[in-house]
């Protein structure tokens, strides 16, 4: 069965305190990551690249970001007559007051978008998770198993975390047995993507009986439920290749120097799966004579008359002379002035660090810059 009969859904309303300055202004999807890319950029990328035609992506809040990302969605040719790529913020109702509670509220107040979609299927993801799937497997996955829904999950132990994450008990038979949720010490190896698939009539019930009920997350008060009441048949489904997780400045810092080594990049950015984004036209990196660069990813516009060593500049970032930056990572427009030393620190957009100024914190705990802030 093709892949067009399936829809894609993004909900974008994960926790996202744990990333403090930097999702002040934005949600977690349109995280700034690998030089000129957003985190949203591979889950939608991904649903293109296996052959959906109908992506639709649940805003929470701080969306204004996203939204300029996403456009009308013509990077990842979602933008046709028939189904593309559709825009669904908070909007105000009696039961509704604009922020959800959780994912299946974030379901039951799209229930519009839901019946006009003439797809037969879903596929539901969380931004909170970096990967590059083809999602044909698991549909196939899926259509053989006889499940009522199954669940991405990945046994990478770098995914797992203490009193946070959906860990998974998977039998012999492929079935889901039992769902841990934030639990202090994770029992199974299977942590769980947040990557649901299943009939499109199916979750409108579930969503549906949910909210009649008071529920609001759709893991937690659903899927757990069901499954330890041996209602609904949930199969998991293994993902095998390199996936991380953007839930703090940590992960997030450590993912971005982590896409330097080649390696570790073409294993995200596998051939036959391109990740688009949005295009901003740009000259190519400029180099001074007083230039030297390694170890690191640069994007065009830059501009770069200092010494930077294993970081990763963003479009538009100026490094002046005598300016030195080592395990950095420059958000689009950041400018580093003359002299000024950097080391483990995240600058977010339009950054300056001024004229001698230094920053010098822990790789273990980087120094974090806000939006716009001048130091």
């Amino acid at each position: 069965m093709s892949m067009k009969n399936v829809l894609g859904m993004i909900y974008t309303g994960e926790k996202d305190s744990f990333l403090r300055e930097l999702t002040l202004l934005r949600a977690i999807a349109a995280m700034p990551v690998a030089g000129r890319y957003r985190v949203i950029d591979f889950l939608v990328s991904g649903m293109v690249n296996s052959g959906i035609k109908n992506v639709g992506v649940i805003m929470q809040k701080n969306y204004h970001s996203l939204m300029d990302h996403l456009g009308s969605g013509k990077e990842w040719d979602l933008h046709g007559k028939n189904d593309g790529l559709y825009i669904l913020p908070p909007f105000l109702t009696r039961e509704n007051v604009g922020v959800y509670s959780g994912s299946l509220d974030a379901i039951h107040s799209n229930f519009g978008y839901l019946r006009r979609s003439r797809q037969e299927y879903v596929l539901l993801c969380n931004s909170l998770i970096v990967f590059n799937a083809d999602f044909n497997d698991m549909f196939d996955a899926f259509l053989h198993s006889g499940a009522d829904v199954t669940l991405m999950y990945t046994k990478n132990p770098e995914m797992r975390r203490p009193e946070y994450g959906v860990y998974l008990d998977v039998g012999a038979d492929g079935m889901v047995a039992d769902v841990e949720i934030d639990p202090t010490c994770p029992r199974y190896e299977n942590t769980c993507m947040e990557v649901f698939l299943m009939r499109k009539d199916l979750l409108m019930d579930l969503a549906d009986r949910g909210a009649a009920h008071g529920y609001h997350d759709l893991t937690r008060d659903i899927f757990q439920r069901m499954i330890r009441d041996a209602g609904l048949r949930v199969a998991g489904y293994e993902y095998k290749d390199a996936c991380y997780r953007m839930d703090s400045v940590q992960s997030y810092f450590k993912f971005n120097l982590d896409m330097i080594d080649p390696k570790t990049r073409h294993a995200l950015f596998s051939e036959g799966k391109p990740i688009y984004t949005k295009v901003r036209d740009e000259m190519s990196a400029r180099y001074l004579e007083n230039a030297h660069a390694s170890d690191c990813i640069i994007a065009d516009g830059c501009i770069i008359d200092g010494t930077v060593e294993h970081s990763v500049l963003f479009r538009g970032v100026k490094i002046a002379k005598d300016a030195k930056v080592k395990n950095c990572i420059i958000m689009q427009d950041g400018q580093v002035e003359e002299g000024a030393q950097l080391e483990n620190c995240i600058l977010d957009k339009q950054a300056v660090i001024r004229r001698d100024g230094r920053l010098i914190g822990p790789r273990s705990y980087p120094i974090v810059i806000s939006k716009n802030m001048t130091i």
